[in-house]
């Protein structure tokens, strides 16, 4: 595709603010879930404001040469939880997240070291377009579901009562349920959706460079007249939005950074605690790697420029890995490359790197900023659904553009792919104790494996 804005353009000042904001907006549903999943109190903001960082340290070691921001990964959520399982106080599991992601980062520090001696011909050998294509398609296709989820669900939570049979006995099981009606949330989710496309399509200028903003503001306001009206009928199936959040706002507040919990926790330390936290983030390091290679082929294959010669994939493993430990050190999540980003780049042509630093300034100061924050919670998840709609499948296409010049004439190949897009779609994981490994790392691993051994169609005419 070609480029509006390619890495080193500077858009005017005006320009990168909106388009900042608009990167903030494709990231951070996703940056300040994991906090939220996670539980123990830990801050979304401070898990923003690590972003940020992550992401500055990340476009510092790669020279302001890689366009894409750095948010909290879903890889290491079972990490982050058995750092807080195998800990005798939340403090001292505060200090696990921190060491943890240095563990992570250290894989990745020591892996660069290993391609920058190494070079990386060998890695694009081993995952060659016919392996990786797919294995980009898969990261869209696997965030799929939540996008579709989302688009039926609203911000207003009620209580579900239902009757589960536990020991024997007959119990109430409580949950929290969406208010609204999934009909309504799915309105609001397809304006958004819509406007977005329509944006993007028909947009001019400006209009077309910044068609989630419009999308995601098109997309609340239809779902504030729908909850207005439903406080008004005291209809609940109506209210889209949880306009309560903003009763308990704070104009300023400095974010609950997690190395101020973490540094109580250092007298309860061990060295079996800090063996168990190696052994639950050391290996899925090495299957975030291959996902931060997907990403970053995606990424050239968009900007038409090979990020993992220029400026070197042992300069983009060291930005990820410590941009990770330094993030942690603030918000306790481990940073990765997040596709949102990429997708984002992808539909709107503006790869400017400026975008990208402006985008982690203004997460690190919004961090502060209670109603911006509180605004940015209050975003309905059928309008973020129908965001994400785009922004995955935009992945998804990425992906399957990259095999285009694939010749899937060729059996070796056609299954190669085949392997990929099966075992991705279908969920394939694979568990060692609390290890497991994701559906997008298991395809990969099938997928080399699978164009390894197969041999050329030439190779097997000559054997005959």
């Amino acid at each position: 595709m070609k480029l509006i804005y390619d890495i080193k353009d500077k858009p005017k000042f005006g320009q990168v603010i909106v388009f900042a904001f608009q990167q903030l907006l494709a990231i951070l549903a996703a940056t300040i879930a994991v906090p939220a999943i996670i539980g123990h109190d830990m801050s979304q903001s401070a898990a923003l404001f690590g972003a940020g960082i992550g992401t500055i340290v990340y476009l510092l070691f790669t020279k302001f040469r890689s366009p894409v921001f750095l948010g909290s990964s879903f890889a290491f959520i079972g990490s982050m939880l058995a750092a807080f399982a195998g800990s005798i106080s939340m403090q001292l599991g505060y200090l696990g997240l921190i060491l943890g992601a240095f563990f992570a980062g250290l894989v990745y520090v020591v892996i660069a070291i290993a391609v920058k001696i190494s070079g990386v011909k060998w890695i694009n050998k081993l995952m060659p377009a016919v392996v990786i294509g797919p294995t980009v398609s898969i990261i869209g296709l696997s965030l799929a579901g939540n996008a579709i989820s989302d688009l039926t669900q609203g911000k207003v939570m009620v209580d579900s009562v239902e009757q589960v049979v536990e020991n024997g006995a007959i119990v109430d099981k409580v949950t929290q349920v969406s208010a609204a009606s999934p009909y309504v949330a799915l309105i609001c989710g397809l304006v958004t959706l819509f406007t977005v496309i329509l944006c993007s399509v028909y947009g001019k200028k400006m209009m077309k460079l910044i068609p989630f903003i419009i999308g995601i503001l098109a997309g609340y306001v239809a779902a504030a007249i729908f909850t207005v009206i439903g406080i008004k009928t005291n209809n609940t199936a109506l209210q889209i939005i949880d306009f309560s959040v903003f009763s308990n706002m704070k104009l300023f507040a400095v974010p609950d950074f997690t190395f101020i919990e973490a540094l109580k926790g250092t007298k309860e330390i061990t060295g079996q605690y800090v063996a168990t936290i190696a052994v639950a983030y050391v290996p899925v390091a090495f299957v975030v790697f291959a996902e931060h290679i997907a990403d970053h082929k995606n990424l050239s294959s968009i900007i038409d420029k090979d990020l993992l010669e220029d400026p070197g994939l042992h300069r983009t493993l060291l930005g990820d890995g410590v941009g990770s430990m330094i993030g942690a050190v603030f918000g306790g999540c481990p940073n990765t490359t997040y596709g949102e980003s990429v997708g984002c780049v992808a539909i709107t042509g503006n790869a400017s790197v400026v975008t990208i630093l402006a985008t982690a300034i203004m997460a690190i100061i919004i961090s502060f900023f209670g109603p911006f924050v509180t605004f940015l919670a209050s975003i309905p998840n059928c309008v973020m659904g129908g965001v994400c709609i785009t922004l995955y499948g935009f992945i998804a296409v990425s992906g399957l553009k990259m095999i285009q010049k694939v010749d899937l004439d060729e059996n070796r190949n056609l299954f190669v792919v085949a392997v990929i897009l099966i075992a991705g779609i279908g969920g394939l994981t694979v568990s060692f104790g609390s290890v497991t490994l994701t559906s997008i790392a298991c395809a990969l691993i099938l997928g080399i494996i699978a164009n390894s051994i197969l041999p050329k169609d030439k190779e097997v005419s000559a054997a005959e």
